[in-house]
Order: C-alpha cells, then sequence, then structure tokens
C-alpha cells in the first residue's frame, strides 16, 4: 500500500504555516512556516527528518502565493506531491454560516471573503491561501475547518449580549467563540482516555498560548466559552490582557 498524504495550510496576516500530515499515523512528516510577509526579510523556513532548512522569499507581490508556490517545489523535490490525497485550511471565522467542515467550492471561498469584516486580518489571507492552493492542485479536493465552528452550538442565551438587539441582527454582534478546533479535539481525546462516548461526556476544556479559552461542553457540544465578539475578551492571555472592568 503506498503512503497517502494530507497538506495542511493555516494562512495568517503575514504567515503561513504548513505541514505534510501522513493519513495513517496522524504524524507530520514535513511541516514549516513563512513569515514578515509584506517585509523585506519575508522567509520561509521548514522541517524535515530532523533537519531545518530557510530561505528567503524575495519578489513583488502576494508573499502568500510565492509561499504556497515554493512548498510545492519543496514536495516535488522530496517525493510527496503525487501521494497528497486532500487539503484542509484552518480558517478563523466562519461567523453563523459554518457550522462544520466544508468542502471548498467558489462558493464557499467567496462567504469566507464576506466574513472579513468578522475578522479583517485573517479571513482575507485564508482567501487567499485558498485560491493559490486549487490553482497548484486544481484536482484535489480541500476542506475549509473554522475556529467559530464547534461554538455554534451555544444556545443563545449564551451567544447574545445584554444590548440591542439591532447590534446583533443586523451587525452581527454576538458571542462566536474561538479555538474551536483545539476545544473540539481535546475534548475527543479526553472522552478516549475515560473510554466514554462523546455524546455522554462533559468537560471544561482550557486552551492556553498567546491565545487563552475555556470552553464549557457538555455531551460533546460546546455550551459556552469565554471568547466573546472578538478573540480579546476572556482570559488573560499571552499577548492580550482579557476581560477589563
Amino acid at each position: 500500500m503506498s503512503n497517502s498524504f494530507v497538506l495542511v495550510i493555516n494562512s495568517g496576516s503575514s504567515s503561513l504555516k504548513f505541514a505534510v500530515i501522513d493519513s495513517v499515523s496522524g504524524e507530520a512528516v514535513l511541516s514549516g512556516l513563512g513569515e514578515c510577509f509584506g517585509l523585506e526579510d519575508a522567509r520561509m523556513s521548514w522541517k524535515y527528518q530532523g533537519e531545518k532548512t530557510e530561505i528567503a522569499i524575495q519578489g513583488e507581490g502576494n508573499h502568500h502565493k510565492i509561499a504556497i508556490g515554493k512548498l510545492v517545489g519543496l514536495m516535488e523535490e522530496l517525493g510527496f506531491t503525487a501521494d497528497i490525497v486532500a487539503i484542509g485550511h484552518r480558517i478563523v471565522h466562519g461567523g453563523e454560516k459554518f457550522t462544520q467542515t466544508v468542502r471548498i467550492t467558489e462558493e464557499v471561498t467567496n462567504e469566507i471573503e464576506s466574513l472579513s469584516d468578522l475578522a479583517p486580518l485573517h479571513n482575507p489571507a485564508g482567501a487567499i491561501g485558498i485560491r493559490a492552493a486549487i490553482e497548484a492542485f486544481p484536482s484535489l479536493p480541500q476542506f475549509a475547518v473554522f475556529d467559530t465552528a464547534f461554538h455554534q452550538t451555544m444556545p443563545q442565551r449564551a451567544f447574545t449580549g445584554a444590548i440591542a438587539k439591532e447590534l446583533y441582527t443586523d451587525f452581527g454582534v454576538r458571542r462566536y467563540g474561538f479555538h474551536g478546533t483545539s476545544h473540539y479535539f481535546v475534548s475527543r481525546e479526553a472522552a478516549k482516555m475515560l473510554n466514554k462516548p462523546v455524546e455522554e461526556s462533559s468537560f471544561i476544556s482550557v486552551h492556553l498560548g498567546n491565545g487563552a479559552s475555556v470552553c464549557a461542553i457538555k455531551d460533546g457540544s460546546s455550551v459556552d466559552t469565554s471568547m466573546g465578539f472578538t478573540p480579546l475578551s476572556g482570559l488573560m492571555m499571552g499577548t492580550r490582557c482579557g476581560d477589563l472592568d
């Protein structure tokens, strides 16, 4: 049986993280980062078989697209390209439209762009990464995974604020929650460790880092979370102050 891999792409506002994942073991066989996009010292680095390599990204224009082009060349050089079976994109904001992972179409990409007001630094970059990956791998199925999707099971009492209703209905001001992919994953892993069906398991999930959030999970579904309309509220974080009185 030949190897099969999944390419995972996370397009940030000025960066692009990527990994090639073995679809059987779940291990990352190649991982890397493009950073400082838009600046003179834009660069790209990757780790393969324990060795790290770094190169400068030169040239005018879209550095996300340039980085994906270099990633494609690297994968061809290492012999991964023919064995890639799918591509996954981490997208920060799915609004109320996306409640689960979806296969990417032109309509989906346009919807992601239309939500840019809710994540102006990230969703446009995510759409750029999607379009560049589709151009590089036009025959492969590609999927969008949303940070906000897991929290779309929150009841209305948890996601609405004590504000004028029109701020929600007209402008989308509500608690969206973030780090959904993390809270989803660790709750499933915890259920496995407890040998319980996730649908019968409830947890307090804590995601800690430069961004941090807490999620209340009941019977496998998010029912409340500390982040709100933006990822700034809630816990004290590495690079965000959290709630202020």
